[in-house]
């Protein structure tokens, strides 16, 4: 479903698209070229529109524009969805804790760095500088 509405985005005046479970099945590079064919859809050629992604991989993560958490619970015995933007370093520990720790050094370079990569690659095929990603401060 992806790869036909990448390839038909271009001709669909839809201005804001969802797109649920894209990263089922898959993994590693293979979600960073997701996220990669995700921006171009949102960017477009015809002027840009809304993406709207929901994912549990942090390489797709990276490439979004802006990133919200979602988080479940139940208060008082209600169910409850907590809705928070992450940017900054907050965004950098919400993929780190994607990759499986926010709190392991490792996992912070490698969210750094997949925030760094998705940025370049977005200004390359757009033109238009992204914001850099800030490294974690320790």
């Amino acid at each position: 479903m992806l790869a036909l509405k990448v390839v038909l985005a271009e001709h669909d005046a839809v201005p804001t698209l969802v797109f649920d479970e894209v990263d089922q099945g898959i993994g590693g590079e293979v979600g960073g070229r997701v996220g990669e064919a995700l921006a171009a859809v949102a960017r477009g050629s015809t002027g840009g529109r809304q993406a709207l992604v929901i994912t549990h991989l942090p390489q797709i993560a990276a490439y979004a524009d802006h990133q919200v958490v979602v988080a479940k619970a139940a208060k008082g015995g209600v169910a409850t969805s907590d809705v928070l933007v992450a940017a900054g370093e907050a965004r950098i520990r919400e993929l780190a804790r994607m990759l499986g720790d926010a709190d392991m050094d490792t996992a912070l370079r490698h969210a750094a760095e997949l925030l760094r990569t998705a940025s370049e690659t977005s200004e390359t095929r757009s033109g238009t500088p992204s914001r850099p990603a800030r490294p974690p401060r320790r």
